[in-house]
Formats: structure tokens, C-alpha cells, sequence
């Protein structure tokens, strides 16, 4: 009997430990592409760049606002959208409003005003929600008369030459889409919006820059950005099957061998989340849409024959992005029972070493978010200790929403089905008056504190209970214990 047990057991530690490999060099291999993506940076800001001009004629544009439900912000984006610097006679706004609220009646009375003006602006409305943001884009594609369509979301605040800025680039017939890079109009509201900056700074600069340079698979990311009109005809039109119908899109267009062309310097600011729970519904959204889309894709993209294996590659790790969450969390679980595994199991230490492979990815992660930090805010030592403290708070906070993130991608990769959850806008508004910031204790909180706890035990067996102290994963342990408290506590104190 004693015999089976330690069989069983010995057997359970040889299966943690080949799981816990495997999502190590998961991690592993995605930190090499950064590290591909980084090195085409670098070579593109050191390239001339020959400014494309506008065209004798301009086309006429679109621009579509897709709208739900944004009483803070409704009046602050069209203000800015129809002092857009482009002839009128060649431009048409829409304004794709399937509000349930006030918000609504805002618009008709905005859109009303601005048609007095002489704007070319009409007001589009449902009567349900078919399809959510890619089901409002495809209904009022039906009346675009614009040969190029531009989409902003509701709080992106475009430069009044933006059309300008992003025409020329047209000019070759084979480009279906120029996107722009997003800027931060609240970057230094408080430590959530500092480290959301810090995370899409890093995917406009440093990923679109570099898959975009080795003409890989490259995505919309859903608005500040326009698309040629016969691209998205082409490509099959908007889809409403996954919740992120930007990166559908843009497989499908690419998979008809359209170009996208992403433009690092036009920037286009917006706001950034400020609660924790306007935090949790986006990133939700965004990481099992891409799950969705991994499920939708990949299998086309991986037996196509007319792309080179590079291509293939660098979509599986773009598509699987969202799954690191979750290879994140379960190289996190399995952790603490490995500090048993390796006392107990000594024969296994050298497979246990490999676990320095987080450590190396983490390094390289280091580099290089520190050429896109230095990009945006300079160089120099003082640059370079705050970026320090901004890449501990991403780091930490990133491990913290590892289960809620997770969850949304066990969900897209399972297909379950789930409504499209705006993400509220706040503008200027107080949180204590405005009507989107639900004041509501996620389920996920529970589970994040449990988590705390777990880590925090895990530091104690560290130091305690393990004859040899273990560094490495007591550091783990403990930024892991920092990330699940701090977003547990974020969740809490804006839930009261």
C-alpha cells in the first residue's frame, strides 16, 4: 500500500513539474517574439521616413462613432470630431447611437445642432442590439457613401488634421487600413491608469511597429483608425461571432491579402479606464475575444500555403496572446507544491532549474518595455528608476488580474457565448454621481484575496518550512501576494 502511495505521489510531482515546464516555455518563447518585435523597433525610428503626399482629389470619407450608453462623453467627441479639418462636401458622419439611456436623446439634439451648422452628421439608431459594436459599424456601412470608413469610439479625441494625416498613406491601391497609435488623456490619474499606459504602450509601439515592419499579421484595434470601404466588403464585412471584431476583421482582410499600415507618430488620445471594474469588463472583453479569435483562425492561418512559416508563427503568438494570463496563473499554482516536489524529489532539481526561464523571460520583457518607456518619456538614469517602479506596478498588477483574465479565455476557447460589455467612459465626471460606475463587488475579488492568501503561504514555506531557503520563488511568491492584494483591495475600496 505504501509502495502505491509513493507511486502516486511521485507521479503527481513528475506531472506538476512537466505542466509547470511547459507553460514556462510558453512564456518563454512569446518574450523571444518581443524580443523580434523590439529589434525591428530599433531599426524602424532609425529609418528615414518619406511622408506620402495627399492627394490632388480627396475621397470622400466616413467617419463612424459607434455609441452605448456615453452621457459623459457623447458631447466632448462630437465637438471634436466635426472640427475635423476635411472638406464637408467629402465627408459624412455617423453617429451609431443604440443607447438605452439619455444618452440618446443627447445625440438626436447634438446631431441636430451641428446639421444647422452645415455638418455632414446624421444620427443612425436600432432597434435592438444585434451584432453589439460590429452589428452597428455593419448597419451603417449599408449607407456609407464614404470610399474610406474612419471609427472612433466614444472617447478617442482625433487631431483636426487626423483625415489628413491618414489618407496619403492610400495611395498604394493594396492597403485596406491604416491604424494610429493611442495616446493617454488621463495616463497619470492614479496607479490603474499609469499601468494600463504602460501595457498599450507597449503593443502600439513596440508590437504594431514590429510585426507591422516584417509585414506579419497585424490587427485594427477597433477604432483611430480608417479602412478602405472595399476591404472590409471584401474581407466579408463585420462580424459579430467573437467580442473582439477588430481582430477578426483584420485576419480575414489579410487572409485576401490586403496591407495594413500603422502609423507609430499619429497619435490619437483617449481615455483610459479609471475603476477597477471598468478595468475588468474590458480586459474580459479583450482577452476572450482573442481566445475566440485564436479558435476561429488559427487552423486557416496554420494550413494556408501562401505564408511562410515566420508569418505562421508570429500569428500563433499573436492570436495565443491572451492564453499567457493563463499560463501565468498556472505556473503561479503549481509554484507552491514544486517547493515540496523539489525537497522531497531531489533527482528532479535540474528539471526544477528550468524555472529560471521566468526569470530570463521577465529580463527580456525588462529590456524591452524600457526602449518603448524611453520612447515616450526619454532616456536617462531619472527616466530610467521611474521606469523601474512603472514596470514592478505592470508586472505585479498583471499577475493579479491573471484569474479574472484567465477565466475570459478558458470561456473564448470553450465558446461560451457573452454579451458585448461596453467599457464606461468618465470624462471629468465625479465616480460618487455617475450613473455607469457600478458600485459592485466582483466575484473574482473573493477568489484574488484566496489567492493572496495562497502566496502568502507560500513565502512562509520558503523561509519556514524548507530546509533550504528558496530565493527565486519567494520573490515570486511575494510580487505575486502584492498583485492579487493590490487588485483585490482596488476592487474593494471602489466597491464601498
Amino acid at each position: 500500500m505504501e509502495i502505491t502511495v509513493n507511486v502516486i505521489l511521485r507521479f503527481i510531482a513528475y506531472g506538476i513539474l512537466v505542466f509547470y515546464i511547459g507553460c514556462l516555455l510558453m512564456i518563454f518563447f512569446y518574450s523571444l517574439t518581443q524580443l523580434n518585435m523590439l529589434r525591428y523597433f530599433l531599426k524602424y525610428i532609425k529609418q528615414k521616413k518619406d511622408e506620402p503626399s495627399i492627394p490632388r482629389r480627396l475621397p470622400k470619407v466616413t467617419i463612424q462613432l459607434p455609441i452605448y450608453n456615453e452621457v459623459h462623453v457623447i458631447k466632448r467627441l462630437l465637438t471634436c470630431v466635426t472640427a475635423m479639418e476635411y472638406p464637408k462636401d467629402l465627408l459624412q458622419i455617423q453617429v451609431l447611437d443604440d443607447s438605452t439611456d439619455e444618452c440618446l436623446e443627447i445625440s438626436k439634439a447634438l446631431v441636430l445642432k451641428y446639421k444647422k451648422q452645415g455638418i455632414p452628421i446624421e444620427i443612425i439608431t436600432r432597434k435592438n442590439r444585434k451584432g453589439f459594436k460590429a452589428g452597428a459599424l455593419k448597419n451603417g456601412l449599408t449607407t456609407a457613401n464614404g470610399e474610406f470608413i474612419a471609427i472612433f469610439d466614444s472617447d478617442f479625441l482625433p487631431k483636426t488634421n487626423w483625415i489628413l494625416k491618414a489618407i496619403p498613406h492610400f495611395n498604394d491601391p493594396k492597403v485596406g487600413v491604416v491604424q494610429t497609435r493611442w495616446g493617454h488623456l488621463n495616463r497619470n490619474y492614479s496607479i490603474l491608469t499609469k499601468v494600463q499606459s504602460f501595457a498599450l504602450d507597449a503593443h502600439f509601439i513596440l508590437e504594431q511597429v514590429g510585426r507591422n515592419q516584417q509585414q506579419h499579421f497585424i490587427n485594427f484595434n477597433g477604432t483611430a483608425g480608417i479602412w478602405r470601404k472595399s476591404c472590409i466588403i471584401d474581407a466579408g464585412n463585420w462580424e459579430g461571432d467573437t467580442l473582439t471584431e477588430d481582430l477578426d476583421l483584420s485576419y480575414r482582410a489579410q487572409f485576401k491579402n490586403w496591407k495594413f499600415k500603422y502609423l507609430l507618430d499619429v497619435v490619437t488620445p483617449a481615455e483610459l479606464p479609471i475603476t477597477i471594474n471598468a478595468i475588468r469588463s474590458q480586459q474580459f472583453r479583450w482577452n476572450k475575444g482573442g481566445a475566440e479569435n485564436f479558435r476561429k483562425h488559427i487552423g486557416r492561418i496554420m494550413t494556408s500555403k501562401n505564408h511562410s512559416v515566420w508569418i505562421k508563427i508570429n500569428s500563433f503568438f499573436h492570436l495565443i496572446n491572451s492564453s499567457m494570463f493563463l499560463n501565468i496563473i498556472m505556473i503561479s499554482f503549481l509554484s507552491v507544491p514544486l517547493l515540496f516536489i523539489k525537497t522531497n524529489y531531489p533527482e528532479l532539481s535540474l528539471a526544477y532549474n528550468i524555472s529560471t526561464l521566468f526569470i530570463v523571460s521577465t529580463i527580456i520583457f525588462f529590456v524591452c518595455y524600457w526602449f518603448v518607456y524611453k520612447y515616450v518619456f526619454g532616456g536617462g538614469i531619472s527616466s530610467f528608476y521611474k521606469y523601474i517602479r512603472r514596470f514592478v506596478s505592470f508586472y505585479t498588477l498583471a499577475m493579479g488580474f491573471s484569474i479574472h483574465n484567465s477565466i475570459a479565455v478558458l470561456e473564448g476557447y470553450f465558446g461560451k457565448k457573452s454579451p458585448f460589455v461596453r467599457t464606461p467612459k468618465f470624462d471629468q465626471s465625479d465616480l460618487k454621481n455617475n450613473k455607469y460606475n457600478i458600485k459592485k463587488i466582483s466575484v473574482f475579488s473573493f477568489f484574488e484575496i484566496a489567492m493572496s492568501i495562497y502566496f502568502l503561504f507560500g513565502m512562509y514555506v520558503s523561509i519556514i518550512i524548507i530546509p533550504e531557503l528558496d530565493i527565486g520563488l519567494f520573490l515570486f511568491h511575494l510580487f505575486l501576494f502584492l498583485g492579487f492584494s493590490g487588485v483585490s483591495y482596488h476592487s474593494l475600496k471602489q466597491s464601498i
